[in-house]
């Protein structure tokens, strides 16, 4: 620790420097005096010892500003991993503490930019590749052009554009460009939209859907569209994991502690404990039988990031069997 670490203000350290500097002058000329020193040499020498001290302080107080300019000149070239070491209180000091918060901050978005690139790159690769073999077996007459080969290069594509389309949207969604038209909404309405939205689906899984409502208003403040997207895609992703013959139930209704609250419970495998803080991670799928038919894993992060907007929260529930999504939308509109 430096012998001014523990003053709270750059401006009393600098005052006190003065004061030192004016005090090593006054002791020069007192001793100049009695020593018979020339009056002109005496404001030379206490100049060199004010100096001399000084510097020996202010090298102290601006070693975090040199450590700033040499991180900053890392961080130029990619690297966010040094961080400013000071025990100083003052000014200079909680500059350094934000400029290593900032730091951190930067090199985690620089991770997660690497994982987003990576990540992509791969899902994206998965169809091409399937849509590249498939093509060349046509094109080669290998492979007759079929209804069935059609309808599965179809399904590729869909695949692509879907996923495409949910980066496009993630990506307005986090940087603050996606418009909301808030308006009074009855989520019970947007619920019964979503299922019908997703009824070929569930038909198709074999898979019996259930809305269920409590008494009480259902209205919310918030935009049609994107709530009904957040319905879509959590209904979508219990259907995709529930076996044949299980159940989807989607409930809404009025906490003890007030407000909505919307549940989306499936009887599917549901998310082990050390997976449930990643579930809205871009990109995560988790292991085991809830990865089998698993999308791009960018449907439970735009939900996130929609109820987020909404001022809502959206978690899961690890003490309910299977699977179960707990949406609080924003409080509803005042009278």
């Amino acid at each position: 620790m430096r012998p001014l670490d523990r003053v709270p203000s750059l401006k009393l350290k600098l005052g006190g420097l003065i004061v030192l500097a004016v005090v090593i002058s006054a002791t020069v000329s007192t001793l100049g005096l009695q020593l018979g020193i020339p009056i002109w040499v005496r404001p030379v020498i206490a100049a060199a010892i004010a100096l001399g001290v000084v510097q020996v302080f202010a090298r102290g107080m601006t070693a975090p500003l040199r450590q700033m300019v040499a991180a900053a000149d890392e961080m130029r070239h990619g690297r966010y991993d040094r961080r400013i070491r000071t025990t100083a209180v003052d000014e200079v000091g909680q500059l350094a503490t934000a400029f290593n918060e900032m730091a951190a901050q930067l090199g985690e978005l620089d991770r997660l930019r690497r994982d987003l690139v990576a990540n992509a790159a791969h899902e994206l690769r998965t169809p091409i590749a399937g849509l590249r073999a498939t093509l060349e077996n046509v094109v080669d007459g290998v492979t007759p052009p079929e209804p069935a080969v059609v309808q599965a290069v179809l399904g590729q594509v869909t695949r692509l554009g879907t996923l495409v389309e949910e980066l496009l949207d993630l990506s307005r969604l986090e940087s603050g460009a996606a418009p909301m038209d808030l308006q009074d909404v009855d989520l019970d309405d947007v619920v019964a939209q979503a299922v019908g939205d997703l009824a070929g689906l569930a038909e198709q899984r074999r898979v019996a859907v259930v809305h269920g409502s409590g008494a009480g208003s259902r209205t919310v403040r918030g935009d049609p569209v994107r709530l009904r997207q957040v319905v879509v895609n959590l209904l979508a992703n219990a259907l995709t994991h529930t076996p044949e013959g299980g159940e989807v139930a989607l409930h809404t209704s009025q906490p003890a502690a007030g407000g909505l609250r919307l549940t989306v419970h499936d009887t599917g495998p549901g998310i082990p404990r050390e997976h449930a803080g990643l579930v809205f991670e871009r990109f995560h799928k988790g292991d085991g039988p809830r990865r089998s038919g698993a999308g791009a894993g960018l449907g439970l992060a735009i939900c996130r990031w929609i109820v987020d907007l909404h001022g809502g929260r959206i978690h899961h529930d690890p003490t309910a069997p299977g699977c179960r999504m707990v949406v609080d939308p924003p409080d509803p509109p005042a009278p």
